[in-house]
């Protein structure tokens, strides 16, 4: 069973070598819109931005799918009813612990189409949602970059 590292661990870690993370580009099935979190935390703190968590050491990448789906929307979704849309880099400037500490992403990106009804937003990561098109996404200001990368590979 993989686990949380103790937070001083995790912040060297953060500092010294790139974490592995799912997003998940959610789109709502009778809408075609995109669901989007409003950030609480650093990196991205304050932005809008896809749902997502890190890959944990030891954590099988379907394992960890059910986790971060569990998590972020309320429901657990196996990764085989994801599709892959590619592999991302991102790049910050701080770390979820300070602001001084850059933070580096290997994102695997994965679209999923659900229906709102199957979804149970959390608060944890998110203080509120919205459902925008793809080009409410790419036009807002305050979407970030690396949210709106998604869509760019397919325009």
């Amino acid at each position: 069973m993989s686990e949380w590292l103790p937070n001083s661990v995790f912040e060297q870690g953060i500092a010294i070598l790139p974490l592995v993370s799912i997003d998940l580009i959610i789109k709502d099935r009778k809408s075609g819109d995109y669901l989007l979190g409003l950030r609480k935390n650093r990196p991205a703190e304050s932005y809008w931005f896809v749902p997502g968590g890190r890959i944990r050491k030891n954590e099988r990448l379907n394992n960890a799918f059910l986790r971060i789906t569990e998590i972020e929307i309320g429901c657990a979704i196996s990764m085989a009813s994801a599709y892959f849309k590619g592999v991302y880099q991102h790049f910050y400037y701080d770390c979820v612990f300070n602001s001084e500490t850059s933070t580096h992403y290997v994102v695997l990106a994965y679209e999923l189409e659900l229906n709102l009804d199957e979804l149970s937003l959390p608060s944890g990561q998110h203080s509120q949602y919205e459902w925008l098109s793809a080009e409410e996404i790419l036009a807002r200001i305050d979407v970030h970059q690396h949210s709106k990368d998604y869509f760019l590979r397919d325009t």
